[in-house]
């Protein structure tokens, strides 16, 4: 399971009982959280791995539409395309859980493009900034890419990240099974 916090502007990997295993410096988005089409903010709630891109890229490689263009990123490249939103290294792809909410008509996370990826080495990271997808260091996302199955479940939270989330997530799903001992 993967939580991502925007208050700690943190993705947090936990093991099947709940446990931390690691945690990564991301860049959620600067319009901040939202659920809306055309409003490059971060959605909320609950939601599933879908597609995973990149399998063997090199570092920085460049993607658009989710294929490789052939070019990796450098300084050169950054100033041919200076307005050109970065996706780079792999892509984690996500669909939401929650009907009406972050699934389906103008809320639908999947049909909203948003994922989980790389960016250039000198992103600012640790503060909004993306254009509504989670940013990670290249480097970062390559060891959790390496470690997230399909289906796997992603919550994103407002909330600064403690145990407590994992009761809320609780509510939503019965698919995570932990006990007060975990807590």
């Amino acid at each position: 399971m993967i939580i991502i916090s925007i208050a700690d502007q943190k993705l947090y990997k936990l093991d099947e009982r709940g446990n931390e295993t690691s945690s990564y410096i991301i860049s959620s988005a600067k319009n901040g959280i939202g659920q809306a089409e055309g409003s490059y903010q971060t959605p909320l709630g609950l939601h599933y791995i879908t597609e995973l891109y990149g399998h063997g890229a090199k570092l920085n490689t460049v993607f658009v539409g989710r294929v490789p263009t052939g070019e990796t990123y450098c300084t050169d490249l950054a100033k041919t395309f200076p307005d050109r939103d970065w996706i780079l290294t792999r892509i984690i792809r996500f669909s939401g859980l929650e009907p009406g909410f972050n699934q389906g008509g103008s809320v639908d996370t999947y049909a909203r493009y948003i994922y989980i990826h790389g960016c250039p080495d000198g992103t600012k990271l640790g503060t909004p900034g993306s254009h509504g997808c989670i940013r990670m260091s290249n480097s970062d996302l390559t060891i959790l890419f390496d470690s997230v199955v399909m289906g796997e479940i992603i919550y994103i939270t407002a909330a600064e990240f403690d145990k407590s989330i994992l009761l809320e997530i609780n509510n939503k799903t019965k698919s995570f099974v932990y006990t007060d001992g975990n807590l």
